[in-house]
C-alpha cells in the first residue's frame, strides 16, 4: 500500500469528468472524457488496502481491487494491467459498462465515498492500450479438440478467448453480420464507442480464434450438425426474449421494443443504411422501463432529436442513499443520473401504463394511471388515469429468457422454468458436449457476471474435454450472490 493515509488525506470522491451536455448531444462519441493523472493516482491512492477487501465480494470476476489500485497509485501501470487482465478478459467492456458492484461492496464506502474502482479499471486498460501493453497470447501447443461457441457477446467471447488459448481450435458463431453481439449493437457508441471492440477482436484473431458471422444456429446450420462437427458446443446466446405488454393499442404502429430500437440506431450511426428505422426525431417518446436499457433509449433519443422523452416507472423513485433493508456491503437500489439524464427528459414514478391510444391505426397518445398496493400487487388506482400525448413509445422491461432457436427440439436441450436453457453444475446442458455460459443460463444479468461465467464455462469445457484444467473457474452456475437482477 503506497500511502496507509491516502483514504485520510483525500475524502472527496472525483468521478470522470464528461463532455458538456450541448456538445456531446450532437454526435455519439463517448460521453467520458480522461482524468489528469494526478487526480486519479490520488483516487486510487484512497483504497485502504483492507484486511478483507469486500469489494472482492462484489466482483463475481475476483478482480484483484486493492492491488492494481496501489499499482496505479505508484504509476506502475505496466504492473497494473498485468494484474488486471489476470481476473478480466475484457475489463475496457466492464470498465464502461458495468454498474460496479464492487463499489457498493468497498469498505470505505460504510462512512465516505467508495473508491472510484470502476474508473481506475477503465483507466488501466486504456494506458496499456495507449502504449502497447495489451498483446496477443497464442497457445504453445494446440490440442485436437474443436469447440463451437455460439453467440460473441461478453460471454461468448470470454469462453472463446480462454479455450483458445488453452490450445483447442475454436470458432464463434453469430447470426448478426458482425461479431460482437449487444455489444455492438445494442450499446450506444456514447457509451462504449466500436473500435474498442474491435481491437479487442483484432487480438483474438491474432490468438487463433476464429469468427463465423452471418450464420444464425438452428436455421442455416442445426445444434445437431454443429455438434456432431465439434467436440463440444457451448450456447452463449443471451436472454434476448423481450417482455411484452399485452394492453389495449399493443397493436398500433409506434409501440416497439427498446432493443429493436436500439439496434437500428447503432447500425445507422455507423454508417449502415437502415430501412424503416425506428427514428425519434420531431416526436414524443414515453419509454416504458427504468433501467439501463431505458437510460440507452433516452440517451439515443436526444441525439436523434426528440421533440420531448418522457421514463415511466411502475415503482417508487429509488432513495438517493441506503435503504435500512439494503446494509452495506449488498448492492443497494438507489436513485442514479446516468449521462444521459443529465441531457434531460422527465423521469415519472409510479406510473401504470394501462393502454395506447390512436387513429387509423397510429399512436398519438398513451393512457397511464398511479398505481397502490392490493393484496401485496402494484395495481392501478382507480381514478388517476390521464392521457400522454406520444408518437413512439419504447418497451424497456426486461427480458424473459433464451430463444429456443431450435436448440430444443434439435438436440433435446431443456429449458427450466424461468425460461433458461438448464445446465448442472458444470454448465452442461441434458445432452452431453453442450455447454451453456452468460444469460442464456442465468436469465438478464450483469456484463461482468457474462464474462465470468464465460471464464468458469471455458474451465468446465477443457475438464470435460481433457480429464483435467488449469483454467480458473470464478464462479458456478448456482452462484446468485450479489447478482442484482
Amino acid at each position: 500500500m503506497a500511502d496507509p493515509r491516502g483514504f485520510m488525506k483525500v475524502r472527496e470522491r472525483q468521478t470522470q469528468p464528461r463532455r458538456p451536455v450541448p456538445v456531446r448531444i450532437m454526435d455519439w462519441k463517448e460521453v467520458y472524457e480522461a482524468q489528469e493523472k494526478g487526480v486519479l493516482k490520488s483516487q486510487a491512492g484512497r483504497c485502504m488496502d483492507c484486511g478483507i477487501p469486500f469489494c472482492h465480494q462484489g466482483c463475481p470476476l475476483g478482480n484483484l481491487i486493492p492491488e492494481w489500485n496501489d499499482l496505479v497509485r505508484r504509476d506502475k501501470g505496466r504492473e497494473a494491467i498485468d494484474r488486471l487482465h489476470a481476473t478480466n478478459n475484457f475489463p475496457e467492456f466492464t470498465g464502461r459498462l458495468c454498474p460496479a458492484p464492487c463499489e457498493a461492496s468497498c469498505v470505505l464506502g460504510i462512512n465516505q465515498p467508495p473508491v472510484t474502482i470502476k474508473q481506475v479499471e477503465v483507466s488501466i486498460i486504456d494506458e496499456a492500450f495507449e502504449n502497447n501493453w495489451v498483446h496477443a497470447h497464442p497457445p504453445e501447443r494446440l490440442t485436437d479438440k474443436t469447440i463451437a461457441v455460439v453467440g460473441s457477446g461478453p460471454a461468448g467471447l470470454a469462453v472463446a478467448q480462454q479455450l483458445t488459448r488453452t490450445g483447442h481450435t475454436v470458432a464463434v458463431y453469430e447470426r448478426d453480420d458482425k461479431i460482437g453481439g449487444l455489444l455492438r449493437y445494442g450499446i450506444p457508441d456514447f457509451k462504449m464507442e466500436k473500435e474498442l471492440l474491435d481491437r479487442r477482436l483484432d487480438q483474438m484473431r491474432s490468438e487463433g480464434t476464429r469468427f463465423r458471422a452471418g450464420v444464425d444456429v438452428g436455421r442455416d446450420i442445426s445444434w445437431d450438425q454443429l455438434r456432431r462437427r465439434y467436440d463440444a458446443v457451448v450456447v452463449a446466446t443471451g436472454a434476448t426474449v423481450p417482455r411484452d405488454l399485452p394492453i389495449p393499442g399493443r397493436e398500433l404502429q409506434g409501440v416497439h421494443f427498446a432493443m429493436d430500437y436500439l439496434v437500428q440506431a447503432n447500425r445507422a450511426s455507423a454508417g449502415e443504411t437502415v430501412e424503416n428505422q425506428i427514428d425519434a426525431r420531431g416526436k414524443h417518446v414515453v419509454i416504458l422501463g427504468g433501467g439501463d436499457t431505458g437510460a440507452d433509449c433516452l440517451g439515443t433519443a436526444h441525439r436523434q432529436q426528440a421533440a420531448s422523452v418522457t421514463t415511466l416507472a411502475i415503482g417508487n423513485q429509488p432513495p438517493a442513499e441506503r435503504a435500512a433493508h439494503q446494509p452495506w456491503p449488498t448492492f443497494p437500489t438507489l436513485f442514479e443520473v446516468a449521462s444521459a439524464h443529465e441531457e434531460g427528459g422527465e423521469r415519472t414514478y409510479l406510473a401504470s401504463t394501462v393502454g395506447f391510444a390512436g387513429e387509423d391505426g397510429t399512436l398519438t397518445a398513451i393512457e397511464v394511471a398511479e398505481t397502490e398496493f392490493v393484496d401485496g400487487r402494484r395495481v392501478p388506482k382507480s381514478g388517476t388515469e390521464r392521457r400522454i400525448p406520444a408518437d413512439l413509445v419504447l418497451l424497456s422491461l426486461g427480458f424473459t429468457g433464451a430463444e429456443p432457436a431450435g436448440i430444443a427440439e434439435q438436440v433435446n436441450a431443456a429449458f427450466d422454468e424461468r425460461g433458461n436453457v438448464g445446465r448442472d453444475d458444470y454448465y452442461m446442458t441434458n445432452t452431453p458436449g453442450i455447454f451453456v455460459a452468460g444469460d442464456a443460463g442465468r436469465g438478464q444479468s450483469l456484463i461482468v457476471w457474462a464474462i465470468a461465467e464465460g471464464r468458469a464455462c471455458a474451465a468446465a469445457v477443457d475438464q470435460w474435454l481433457m480429464g483435467e484444467t488449469k483454467l480458473p473457474a470464478p464462479v458456478a452456475p448456482t452462484d446468485r450472490a450479489m447478482d442484482v437482477l
